[in-house]
């Protein structure tokens, strides 16, 4: 029997970790003695203990190890190892983006080009609409929701496309991060209400729109630029910012092919007004 100093030692674990893993029962002590309350333990036990680090160096969480550590076979153990090292991918994905998009934030002469920005009038358009309160950190995954149910109505009721699918954002969603979002998709034909899915008139809107390309997790320097270039300008006015998915999730899985219009309302386009 090894005591919890020596086990310390043993597994490069200090004894208020072992004594913290004992309290929750990740790491019980073989013994106890029932007069001092020493922790003991077996040379056997210093595997599992070097298990539990290197789970510890991987970011598992305690509770992650002790489902690991209590599976009831090789597959589900192995299972949820996987699906930690995946969640690990994952992250480490977002950091090297994350890296990536601040190194060219620091060092402007070797991010690429802003795009172009166009100033464009809109009319009017009949579409099927999909409106609700939605949370800034869930909009994402509603969005898409959004657009696979209109999708889903259109299809079902044989009722074509007439343009990109697109998005209302109300002010409060990014001053709150939360607010009113209406996803749409421009259609002819009468449409049935189904669902959430109801029939209205896109308005009528004066434009100035930049093109982003990628996943929306760069999508904010899209915003910056064209906030910019309409400050400058001296060019906006009180209205939802809108979106347009020219190409998105339903097209390719190939973040880098996909393409979205920001659009901010801006005073009395016309459509031969000239870019400045």
């Amino acid at each position: 029997m090894l005591s919890i100093g020596d086990f310390a030692r043993a597994t490069h674990m200090t004894v208020k970790t072992l004594r913290h893993y004992h309290r929750i029962g990740l790491l019980e002590p073989a013994g106890v003695d029932t007069s001092t309350g020493y922790r003991q333990y077996t040379a056997e036990q210093i595997p599992i203990a070097q298990v539990i680090r290197r789970f510890r160096d991987l970011d598992m969480p305690l509770e992650g190890i002790q489902a690991v550590l209590s599976a009831p076979d090789l597959s589900t153990r192995n299972e949820r190892i996987t699906a930690h090292l995946v969640r690990l991918e994952d992250e480490l994905t977002r950091t090297q983006r994350a890296v990536t998009s601040l190194r060219n934030l620091l060092a402007p002469g070797t991010s690429e080009k802003t795009p172009a920005i166009d100033l464009r009038a809109v009319p009017a358009t009949p579409a099927a609409v999909i409106t609700e309160v939605v949370d800034a950190e869930h909009s994402v995954a509603w969005l898409q929701g959004a657009l696979g149910e209109l999708s889903a109505t259109l299809l079902a009721q044989q009722l074509p496309a007439a343009g990109p699918a697109g998005g209302i954002f109300s002010d409060s969603l990014f001053t709150e991060h939360r607010g009113q979002v209406t996803i749409f998709i421009p259609c002819t034909g009468k449409l049935r209400p189904l669902g959430r899915v109801t029939a209205a008139e896109i308005p009528a809107a004066e434009l100035a729109i930049i093109e982003h390309a990628g996943a929306p997790t760069e999508v904010d320097r899209a915003y910056g630029a064209l906030a910019d270039f309409v400050t400058r300008h001296a060019l906006a006015v009180d209205g939802p910012i809108r979106e347009y998915y020219l190409i998105g999730q339903r097209d390719t899985l190939d973040t880098a092919r996909w393409r979205t219009e920001i659009c901010w309302p801006v005073f009395r386009v016309g459509a031969t007004h000239p870019v400045p």
